[in-house]
C-alpha cells in the first residue's frame, strides 16, 4: 500500500498530462492471460477500465477464453483437436464456444466492471454485424488448405454499435465471434479482432495483455520501445519467436492501419493498464511507426 501522501500526490501529477492527452481517445484492450483468471487481477482490471472511462477515455475490451472453452468441452465430453495451436471448430464445438465466450466469460467481465462502478455492455461480433467474418484458409504441409471448421478471420468491421455505446458512456466488452455472409458463426482469434477493431476505430492505442513482461531481446532484456525496423531485426536474430510472433504481427498491422501505438504488457502486474497508460515508465513494450 502507498501510505505516503506526498508520493500519492506525485503519482497523480505524473498521470495528469496523460489524462489530458488521451481524453476522448479510444483504447482497444485485448484482455487475456492470468488477468482473466486470478480474482485479484480481475478486480484490478475492472477498476482500471472504469477509471479510464471516468477520466474521459473510451476503452473497448476484446476478450479471449481458450482455457474456459477447453474446460467446458471436457466437461461436456466434446472431443478437441488442435492444428498448429488452433482449435478445430466443428458445429458442436462452435455451440460451446458461443456459450462460453458470448455467455459465461463475457458476462463475468461485464459484471466485474459494473461492480467497479462502470457501465459495461457485453456483445459478440454478431451483434449489429460488428464483425463480418470469413472462413480462415490455412495451408497444410502439402500446400492444400487445412479444414479448421468454423475458425474465421475478420473480413470487415462495422463500428457503429461501438460508437453508439461510447457516446452513451458505456464500455463495450466484445467476444471474438464473427458472422459470415450466410449467418454462420466463426470463432476468431481475440488478438486479431482487437487489432482490426483498433484500426477501424482509429484508436489511440491497442493494448495486448499477456503473461509475459513484453518483448525481450537476445539477452533477455525488456525492450520498452520498438519501431518496425527494430522488430524486424529481433525476428531475424530469433529474439522474437513462437507465440510472440503473431502478437507482434498484430501490433505491426494495427500501427500500419493507423493506430498511433500498440502495447504488449504483462497482465500479471497489478494495475498493469494504469501503469502503462498513465506513467512515464510503463510496464511493457510500446510499438509504433519509426516516423512517429
Amino acid at each position: 500500500m502507498m501510505n505516503d501522501p506526498h508520493l500519492q500526490a506525485q503519482v497523480l501529477i505524473e498521470a495528469l498530462p496523460y489524462m489530458q492527452r488521451f481524453q476522448g481517445c479510444t483504447m482497444v484492450i485485448k484482455y487475456g492471460g492470468n488477468a482473466m483468471t486470478e480474482d485479484r487481477l480481475k478486480e484490478q482490471f475492472a477498476h482500471d477500465v472504469t477509471l479510464m472511462k471516468q477520466v474521459g477515455m473510451n476503452p473497448v475490451i476484446v476478450h479471449g477464453g481458450g482455457p474456459q472453452i477447453g474446460a467446458m468441452l471436457a466437461r461436456l465430453g466434446v472431443p478437441t483437436r488442435f492444428v498448429d495451436g488452433m482449435r478445430v471448430t466443428d458445429a458442436a464445438t462452435m455451440e460451446v464456444v458461443e456459450m462460453v465466450l458470448g455467455g459465461l466469460v463475457n458476462k463475468e467481465i461485464v459484471h466485474g466492471i459494473n461492480r467497479a462502478g462502470g457501465r459495461a455492455v457485453g456483445l459478440t461480433g454478431k451483434d449489429g454485424r460488428l464483425l463480418r467474418a470469413r472462413r480462415l484458409q490455412r495451408p497444410g504441409p502439402d500446400g492444400a488448405s487445412v479444414d479448421l471448421g468454423q475458425v474465421g478471420e475478420v473480413a470487415a468491421v462495422d463500428p457503429r454499435i461501438i460508437a453508439t455505446l461510447d457516446q452513451a458512456d458505456f464500455i463495450p466488452v466484445v467476444a471474438p465471434i464473427g458472422v459470415g455472409d450466410g449467418g454462420e458463426s466463426y470463432n476468431i482469434n481475440a488478438d486479431l479482432v482487437a487489432g482490426a477493431l483498433a484500426a477501424t476505430l482509429g484508436a489511440e492505442k491497442l493494448i495486448l495483455m499477456t503473461n509475459v513482461a513484453g518483448v525481450l531481446d537476445g539477452q533477455g532484456r525488456l525492450r520498452s520501445r520498438l519501431d518496425a525496423g527494430e522488430v524486424a531485426a529481433l525476428i531475424a536474430d530469433g529474439s522474437i519467436s513462437g507465440g510472440m510472433l503473431p502478437k507482434i504481427q498484430c501490433c505491426l498491422d494495427a500501427v500500419a492501419g493507423g493506430v498511433r501505438a500498440a502495447h504488449i504488457i504483462d497482465g500479471r502486474v497489478p494495475h498493469a493498464l494504469l501503469l502503462e497508460v498513465f506513467t512515464d515508465a510503463g510496464v511493457g513494450t510500446l510499438i509504433r511507426d519509426g516516423d512517429a
